[in-house]
């Protein structure tokens, strides 16, 4: 049997988003820029997870329009094909055959206790088995492609936990078969404060949209919750939400002059708002241009994610050729590879 590779001087990076909506700052300061930062640390592989928001997102022809919106959103915010492999988590079957080989070795108690189940079923919501199971699945992703890192932020660690747990577990039984991934945090992953204070969130129904209409995006950026302390009271900037949204789009220097504003006291939110308004529209500039031109010409989203499907089923096909051979499936069929 085949063993699972040393880990080379570049790491393997390994990360899937949701096409659950439109990306909104929390889902880029969170996740999609640490995504283009490490595309130069390591063998980077990136997919859009349709079969993770199946779970949510029930019209086929709204999942498609996410999964394309998603596909053009993260290369006009910087992914690079040529840098990283960008695919499609359903144009890699290899990835479901793998699950129900770690659904073999997966205790129940395990999936009982992982917080997306624990929390729907707290709140006495409906859970389908698709949620039960949403760690092996997510198990399977990162195993397939021999990942050594996870970026990921803090509400994310459990299932890298999870994953370990079903790879060490099969690798018992059956021998040295899966990488062991570890977990990278991502800094600031969990700051991104919403319209209204809380943790930006679609489920809170308090996004701003990355690539929204500016005229909408400002209306929402004007009417973000704010105190009412008096305008000439001096102002903590680090506790204020709206100054923390301003110092993840601001130039250095402006974000330290906006500082010592809040600490001297004599302004209005108003003014904090429109200087918001301005920061984002230049911090986005020129992605938004280049998600235009991308938006005009079809055919290269359709090149860029075929090109990386062809390369995430040889990484993941190897993978699972090993795992079929440790528990005494064989190996695919050579059709199977097409």
């Amino acid at each position: 049997m085949d063993q699972p590779p040393a880990s080379a001087a570049r790491l393997r990076v390994l990360s899937g988003i949701q096409p659950t909506g439109r990306f909104h700052w929390g889902n880029y300061f969170g996740a999609i820029r640490q995504y283009i930062e490490l595309q130069d640390a390591g063998d980077a592989f990136y997919f859009i997870a349709d079969l993770h928001a199946l779970t949510t997102v029930r019209d086929p022809e709204r999942l498609r329009g996410f999964v394309r919106d998603a596909a053009l959103d993260l290369l006009a915010l910087g992914l690079d094909p040529e840098r990283a492999t960008l695919f499609v988590q359903s144009d890699v079957p290899e990835v479901t055959e793998l699950t129900w080989l770690l659904m073999t070795v997966a205790p129940m108690g395990l999936l009982e206790r992982c917080h997306a189940y624990k929390d729907k079923k707290a709140r006495g919501l409906p859970a389908d088995t698709g949620l039960f199971t949403y760690p092996v699945l997510m198990a399977a992703d990162i195993l397939a492609y021999d990942a050594d890192v996870v970026p990921v932020g803090e509400d994310q660690v459990q299932h890298i936990e999870v994953c370990r747990d079903l790879a060490g577990t099969f690798n018992h039984l059956y021998g040295e078969v899966f990488r062991l991934p570890k977990p990278r945090l991502v800094e600031g992953g969990a700051k991104v404060p919403g319209t209204d204070g809380q943790k930006m969130s679609k489920s809170y129904e308090n996004t701003i949209e990355v690539f929204e209409d500016l005229a909408a995006q400002k209306k929402k950026i004007m009417r973000i919750t704010t105190d009412s302390r008096p305008m000439e009271d001096p102002k903590d900037p680090e506790s204020d939400h709206l100054y923390q949204l301003y110092a993840l789009l601001a130039a250095e220097p402006d974000v330290a002059a906006m500082a010592a504003l809040y600490r001297q006291g004599g302004f209005g939110y108003g003014q904090v708002k429109k200087a918001l308004v301005e920061a984002t529209a230049t911090y986005f500039a020129q992605a938004r241009q280049r998600r235009a031109e991308l938006a005009a010409d079809p055919q290269v989203i359709d090149t860029v994610l075929a090109a990386g499907a062809e390369r995430a089923r040889a990484a993941a096909g190897a993978v699972l050729d090993r795992a079929r051979q440790a528990c005494g499936l064989g190996r695919r069929a050579v059709g199977a590879r097409a």
